[in-house]
């Protein structure tokens, strides 16, 4: 069982914002336990940065998503290969490994404001490029796997540094609250953007949701204009290996940080069944819910975020990410098992509901525990902790359906995730022990900003 904070005292009933009082039975009102469930926006509230960053944010990941299902499908319309629409995975697991862990290091060596807004121009002219190859008379295949290997380097360049300056511009304590936003963020888009390409594509072709992939980093690269710049200490050093190892080696001393690389790694390399979709689609003889399979996982999420409020009183973080990466493997093997569409969009929507109860909290230790200093580098690491395993899992699902069936791909995935969960667990105890309220690391961050906030009040 999780751990919570004692219920603090109730603030007198005139005040306007304050939680319902109790009851005379010290039973909360039923508005109280409702409030205590939903978001909590203090930081949109409080950070001028954060909210420009959440609305670019939101305005990317809607396009992101577009071209998220149009490349697997125009993939799959040319080439009719499962292994082939897996590969793509393949071709970006390189480029994500070697740009995110320089990407690391870079966010910790320059402006992270001016690094955002240069990637984000680049992956803008990269979905220009899959526009215009589907505008061809015969469009070729080749090219989507370049601009998937290009994507995946700009995105390892640019997520350490996005990921990075959120601590900054948001206070400490509201940092478990940032992430719920901004994951509430990603899942409107995730929903949004699988259901209107699925219409779009059928309706009106591929390249309108390339074309509104484009629009989408207009608009953001807009908005992140307006973001304060977010320099490096002077102390700094430039990005080199020396400097990714020394990374790596304060990673490898936090063992509950290994542990939240470890588990999530491994559930969505046996548990990632996305890229074969289309053909799970076509094997549940419902071509029309791709879409919809593509958004169920978000849906899941969403719920989660939108009621993220008793995340606040959760201590025992490392647990909830063991807890919620079992439940993702065990949803997904039961979504690989269901013949009804129906059931198999509910438990999506299940396992997604898990991931984001386990991205919370993983993000929740990082952010709380690493110093700024550290934190581009370790967030490189993160990135590669949170994408590899998912383009792996690309690789596996595609090429284990292509050896067995579609649907023995998506429960064997999901059952091996399970036990691989269960077996880290054991293996790595700081992990299931960790507590935010009297972990040192988390102590000494708490103080450390404490230590700053008062000295810039002076």
């Amino acid at each position: 069982m999780t751990e919570h904070d004692p219920p603090s005292s109730p603030a007198p009933p005139s005040s306007p914002d304050s939680p319902a009082s109790p009851t005379s039975s010290g039973t909360p009102e039923p508005s109280g336990r409702l409030r205590a469930l939903l978001p909590d926006l203090a930081p949109w509230h409080s950070s001028r940065d954060f909210r420009r960053m959440w609305l670019a944010g939101l305005v990317t990941v809607f396009g992101t998503f577009l071209t998220f299902v149009a490349v697997p499908l125009q993939l799959k319309e040319l080439t009719g290969s499962a292994l082939a629409v897996g590969a793509v995975g393949a071709v970006e697991l390189v480029p994500l490994i070697v740009f995110g862990l320089y990407g690391g290091a870079l966010a910790d060596a320059v402006d992270r404001r001016k690094l955002i807004l240069w990637t984000e121009l680049g992956l803008g002219v990269l979905s220009a490029i899959l526009l215009l190859n589907t505008l061809l008379p015969k469009p070729m295949v080749w090219p989507l796997y370049v601009v998937a290997a290009l994507t995946s380097a700009l995105a390892g360049l640019q997520r350490p540094a996005m990921q990075a300056i959120v601590p900054r511009v948001v206070a400490h304590e509201q940092l478990p609250a940032a992430i719920a936003l901004n994951s509430m963020r990603w899942q409107v888009g995730a929903i949004a953007g699988p259901s209107l390409a699925g219409l779009l594509i059928a309706f009106a072709g591929l390249e309108w949701a390339y074309t509104l992939d484009i629009a989408s980093y207009v608009i953001s690269g807009a908005l992140l204009l307006g973001l304060a710049p977010s320099p490096a200490p002077r102390e700094a050093e430039k990005p080199s290996l020396r400097g990714i190892l020394e990374g790596g080696r304060y990673a490898w001393s936090r063992k509950e940080l290994l542990g939240t690389y470890a588990i999530d790694m491994v559930a969505m390399l046996f548990a990632f069944p996305t890229a074969i979709f289309p053909f799970l689609a076509d094997d549940l003889d419902a071509p029309w819910a791709l879409g919809l399979m593509y958004a169920a996982g978000a849906v899941g999420s969403l719920v989660v975020s939108l009621t993220s409020g008793w995340a606040s009183r959760v201590h025992r973080h490392g647990r909830m990410v063991v807890y919620a990466a079992a439940g993702w493997g065990a949803a997904m093997a039961v979504a690989g098992w269901m013949h009804n569409v129906w059931l198999v969009l509910l438990f999506l929507a299940v396992a997604g509901g898990c991931d984001m109860v386990s991205g919370l909290f993983r993000s929740a230790i990082w952010d709380q525990t690493i110093p700024d200093e550290l934190r581009g580098r370790l967030a490189g690491i993160e990135m590669l902790s949170y994408s590899v395993g998912p383009q792996l899992g690309q690789v596996r699902a595609g090429g284990m359906a292509s050896l067995t069936n579609v649907r023995a791909s998506v429960w064997a995935g999901g059952l091996a995730c399970l036990a691989s969960v269960g077996l880290l667990a054991t293996a790595l105890p700081k992990l299931m022990s960790y507590d935010a309220r009297t972990d040192e690391h988390a102590v000494r961050m708490r103080a450390r900003k404490a230590a700053e906030a008062v000295a810039e009040a002076a």
